[in-house]
């Protein structure tokens, strides 16, 4: 790949326009729609859009792991989220302001249920299993 297609690739992903891209990499105007749909095509340059779009997404989007995590903290009370608070500052007039609190009774146990419904804690199905005797009464007289 060269340093100018290169330049297309990353231009491309800024906003997946190939002409726009073309352009910005210093391609003609007037052919710009043509050869960014055609360095679209060749293998290298998707290849290295591809790989880096997916890079984009990993850092992007929380995975399952991620997610644990953080519900976990917020069960252990580590993490901290942003409030604001109105304070009077007295003759009548009061100021806003930026509290960090740790998580109140109901957020964690909000977590605790999702965590708990992650790992099956909680089920509504009750497995019974063992031998039942079955005796069969004719109680019919002929």
């Amino acid at each position: 790949m060269t340093g100018k297609q290169r330049k297309f690739a990353d231009e491309y992903l800024i906003d997946q326009n190939a002409a726009q891209a073309a352009i910005r990499a210093g391609y003609s105007e007037k052919s710009a729609r043509s050869i960014g749909q055609r360095l679209l095509t060749k293998a290298d340059i998707r290849a290295y859009i591809d790989d880096e779009l997916e890079k984009m997404h990993d850092k992007t989007i929380a995975d399952a792991e991620e997610v644990l995590r953080y519900l976990t903290s917020v069960v252990r009370g580590e993490s901290k989220s942003e409030i604001v608070v109105v304070e009077s500052t007295g003759d009548g007039f009061s100021e806003a302001k930026n509290v960090e609190k740790a998580p109140d009774e109901k957020d964690k146990l909000k977590a605790a249920e999702l965590l708990g419904k992650r790992y099956g804690l909680y089920s509504d199905k009750v497995n019974v299993s063992g031998a039942v005797p079955v005796a069969f009464i004719d109680n019919l007289e002929e």
